[in-house]
């Protein structure tokens, strides 16, 4: 019969974008969120030898136990919100299957991919690093790895180990906590003022229903459209609830959804000319771009254009209010007054940002994990080797298994880890720190 036994841890369908160019719903809209992502766990190497009857000297059989799966995040074209993650924020990636005798390995475990709207900023939650940004369709990036499986004792067969009796652990995998935020990725945003009529414009000119009402903050979360000019031209436009004077510095509501503003081509300034405050138009424009300045200077740059509307409530002559017909217009969203040039305007500003607009060079920025193994002293007597190979030596391998003892031995020696302790000053009976685990030196 065989002999076997496990090596045991010490410590233990989408749909597809609009086909008429209509609208992007935003129901349920979530644009910020935590996500804890884990790459799955490595399976266990398999301590095993021959035994059988014909066979006079068997050999070690282990297999090598599975990675375990990793955890990616993946801009899809299809999602509009991070509403999935709110109430489900845990992700976990398959673990990998533990290594059997008769030389047969784990199983790799099942790789979780993630998918996330385009514009996802991803960042560090506790250092609020910023990671990866996944702007396109089909941009990846890797949230957490999976653990290496460990090696089964059939590995660490050699002239001097003719029966090695241990075998590796499977490494754990990576695990860390993200911030999730969403920007829009617009052509135009309606910037302005509460019951400006931005909802009411978006509305005329595309198929977008957001909520509209006679009193201000109506529209509590960004809503996106879909303009179609003829059947070559088309743009987005986000609705973007109100600005008050203060925004910037937390006000209001619409702070809150300023960063959809960063990536919008164009900029649309929306004045209202019967507003409920009395507010002037000139206060109305300078509040407007005093709030974008304060939140990123970088915003007054872009092309942008200003509309005045309601004109069928009030006399824009009235208001002194120049429309020039290129940056500055007249419009009545309810009759329909001027909407025709404005759209055409919106159109070309787009058209112009986007060939100025230099496509990203396909680069691919690599973070190379150190290399080596260092050792530091934490007190009088007691020091710390780390390096990621001299961590795993330790960490993968059964520390209570004499053999096992005698290989880490071996490879920490390979790794010159008692060379630096000796130079770092060690003495016998000092402890020395690898990862969790704790020795005492001898020279």
């Amino acid at each position: 019969m065989p002999i076997e036994y496990q090596a045991t841890r010490v410590d233990a369908p989408r749909v597809g974008p609009p086909a008429d160019g209509s609208v992007i719903r935003m129901s349920g809209f979530v644009d910020e969120c935590q996500l804890n992502v884990h790459g799955g766990d490595g399976g266990a190497g398999c301590v095993s030898f021959r035994r059988e009857g014909p066979v006079v000297m068997g050999g070690p059989n282990g297999g090598d136990g599975g990675k375990g799966g990793d955890v990616w995040l993946e801009a899809d074209h299809n999602m509009a919100s991070l509403l999935a993650f709110r109430d489900h924020p845990h992700r976990r990636a398959g673990d990998g299957v533990h290594g059997k005798g008769k030389d047969m390995h784990g199983k790799r475990g099942a790789d979780l991919e993630l998918s996330v709207p385009e514009g996802t900023v991803i960042a560090d939650m506790y250092s609020g690093e910023v990671l990866a940004e996944l702007l396109q369709h089909g941009d990846r990036w890797l949230a957490a790895g999976g653990g290496r499986g460990g090696k089964g004792n059939a590995h660490f067969l050699s002239n001097r180990r003719r029966a090695p009796s241990f075998a590796e652990q499977g490494e754990y995998g990576e695990e860390r906590w993200l911030r999730l935020e969403l920007r829009l990725m617009a052509d135009v945003a309606l910037v302005g003022f509460p019951n400006v009529g931005k909802s009411t414009l978006i509305s005329v000119i595309s198929a977008a229903k957001p909520r509209i009402a006679n009193y201000p903050f109506t529209t509590l979360e960004p809503n996106l459209g879909v303009v179609r000019v003829d059947d070559t031209t088309d743009f987005v436009v986000a609705d973007i609830p109100g600005l008050i004077e203060g925004a910037s510095a937390g006000k209001g509501l619409g702070f809150r959804f300023l960063r959809h503003v960063q990536r919008a081509r164009v900029l649309c300034l929306m004045l209202d000319l019967a507003p409920m405050d009395e507010v002037t138009i000139d206060d109305q424009e300078r509040v407007l771009l005093h709030e974008l300045g304060e939140y990123k200077p970088e915003l007054l740059k872009r092309p942008r254009l200003t509309i005045a509307t309601k004109a069928d409530v009030v006399d824009p002559a009235s208001m002194d209010f120049v429309a020039d017909g290129r940056d500055r217009f007249v419009i009545s969203a309810v009759t329909g007054q001027g909407l025709s040039p404005v759209v055409g305007r919106m159109a070309s500003l787009v058209h112009e940002a986007r060939q100025a607009q230099s496509r990203p060079s396909e680069t691919v920025i690599l973070r190379p994990e150190p290399v080596g193994s260092k050792v530091d002293r934490i007190s009088d007597g007691e020091f710390r080797v780390s390096g990621r190979d001299a961590e795993r030596a330790v960490a993968l391998n059964d520390v209570n298994n004499p053999d096992a003892l005698s290989y880490i031995d071996q490879r920490l020696e390979r790794l010159g880890v008692d060379r630096m302790l000796a130079r770092a000053g060690a003495q016998d009976g000092d402890v020395i720190w690898i990862g969790d685990f704790s020795f005492e030196y001898r020279s």
